[in-house]
């Protein structure tokens, strides 16, 4: 795993541009009605919930525009429902690309996703075509300029709270965890009030396809770009290894 968590990489993405924040804040709404829909409003009961506030703080969104996105989801009984749908398919030289979607409209998000994947040269399979390539695990990086901890001592906090993993990377800590571990060990890192940069469930590649045409890298590219202007886009895993 170590290599594959760029610190670098997650800073690019947060800081490339306002419309990319606004994306982010729609994501992480999304989540929070469906949190708030599957657990209730309160978040000392609603594990799933405590994890979505964390990835938005995490994200920079406001406390009020959270707080507005629980009360909203909690007091309308007729807010849209979103479905939540994966898709798996292939990029470019045999790329394998999980697309998790959160939508009030299937053919709609079917036909988006379709799209950008033929506009990149690549198509979508059939399901589970891919994700026996990854890993599901809970996946928190840590901002060594941010985190003045001992290495040792943040290790010993993480792996006695459950964690599977912990690796250091030039800049980052990265910690890795089982799904059902990973709400214990991100509470226990808040306790100790360690900043986290990114922190929730992902998928991990097992390995990692290189590109080594200039036309593979321009077809995968604007799949991923057509897959992240979808506001019913949630998240989108590969194994290029960019």
């Amino acid at each position: 795993m170590s290599g594959h968590s760029k610190f670098a990489n997650i800073k690019h993405k947060k800081e490339k541009n306002d419309a990319a924040k606004g994306k982010i804040f729609t994501i992480i709404g999304r989540e929070i009605a469906v949190a708030v829909k599957e657990g209730g409003p309160d978040p000392a009961n609603n594990s799933k919930l405590r994890d979505v506030i964390a990835k938005a703080k995490s994200n920079n969104m406001p406390n009020d525009t959270i707080e507005r996105g629980i009360k909203k989801a909690a007091g309308d009984a007729g807010s849209v429902n979103y479905v939540s749908i994966t898709y798996e398919g292939y990029g470019p030289n045999g790329t394998a690309i999980i697309v998790n979607a959160l939508t009030d409209n299937k053919n709609r998000t079917a036909s988006n996703v379709r799209n950008a994947f033929t506009k990149g040269g690549g198509n979508v399979g059939t399901t589970g075509c891919v994700s026996y390539m990854f890993d599901e695990k809970g996946q928190i990086i840590i901002d060594k300029e941010e985190c003045s901890m001992d290495a040792d001592d943040l290790m010993m906090i993480a792996l006695d709270a459950g964690a599977e993993d912990f690796a250091e990377e030039e800049d980052s800590f990265e910690i890795i965890t089982a799904p059902a571990d990973f709400s214990m060990v991100r509470e226990a890192l808040e306790k100790e009030n360690i900043p986290m940069a990114q922190a929730e469930v992902t998928m991990i590649p097992q390995n990692y396809v290189e590109l080594s045409s200039d036309d593979d890298i321009k077809k995968m590219n604007k799949i991923l770009d057509l897959l992240d202007e979808d506001d019913d886009v949630q998240s989108v895993y590969h194994n290029w290894d960019e």
